[in-house]
């Protein structure tokens, strides 16, 4: 198992965001993550990358633990230099892109992989090259973000994420930012990704998206996992009755 989260807790100034939550990611396997605004989606792959700490709980990467809760109930995480390799293991794709406005876009994808991963400067340009080959922007190497369109912005974010070489990559509503034909660009990158059994988890408000491309979905509110299982049964013959309430509103 690529990630396991177990019993996950956080608060933020007294309120609790995420209730004792636990889920796993297999290698290969595509989780969509939905429910409304404010159920802790977004949290929940903050902690999972190490962007937020945890109260209390667990978290794997690899079969290895990079926090745990010790004796006093208090989340204890591994030293920084142990922290640096499961870093590595994870890769997260923001909804507002998060590009470096004063980088090229070609040093956008070489800048991590030389500093973090101490990787020559030929081999970072030669990955990067070919990620923006395959996300269809291979011409925008030296353009600056400002002059790409959202679509291509989260395009040059997912390969980005990618030269990182991470074991599981998150998506944080990737396409919240966009309108519906930059959408579909974004989606079909994913798509393709999903096809190339690349390990990932995507909080999303794309249903059939979702559907079609997920191997499970986990449906949160108010914190907590209400039901999550094949995108078949969530979608076509939901259990848990607020399940059913969300998803009629996508029916409208």
């Amino acid at each position: 198992m690529i990630l396991e989260m177990t019993n996950i807790q956080k608060q933020f100034d007294g309120l609790e965001v995420l209730k004792d939550i636990s889920f796993g990611v297999d290698s290969g396997e595509v989780v969509s993550i939905i429910g409304p605004s404010g159920s802790g989606k977004s949290t929940l792959l903050r902690c999972a990358t190490f962007l937020e700490t945890i109260d209390g709980g667990e978290i794997s990467y690899m079969g290895k633990k990079a926090a745990h809760t010790d004796e006093n109930g208090k989340a204890v995480y591994v030293s920084p230099h142990e922290m640096q390799e499961f870093r590595s293991y994870c890769g997260l794709v923001f909804q507002q892109f998060n590009l470096f406005p004063h980088f090229s876009i070609l040093k956008n994808l070489i800048d991590a992989p030389i500093h973090v991963q101490h990787r020559s400067k030929e081999e970072a340009e030669g990955t990067a090259m070919e990620l923006l080959s395959r996300m269809g922007i291979a011409d925008k190497a030296d353009a600056y973000p400002y002059q790409l369109s959202g679509g291509q912005q989260q395009r040059v974010a997912i390969a980005r994420a990618l030269t990182m070489k991470p074991e599981i990559l998150f998506f944080d509503e990737p396409t919240s930012a966009l309108d519906p034909e930059l959408t579909g660009e974004v989606l079909k990158v994913i798509r393709q990704l999903a096809e190339e059994k690349m390990t990932m988890v995507v909080v999303t408000h794309e249903m059939s998206f979702a559907k079609a491309v997920s191997n499970r979905v986990i449906f949160m509110d108010g914190g907590v996992v209400v039901e999550q299982g094949d995108p078949r049964d969530v979608f076509d013959n939901p259990q848990e009755e607020r399940t059913k309430q969300f998803l009629r509103i996508f029916e409208r």
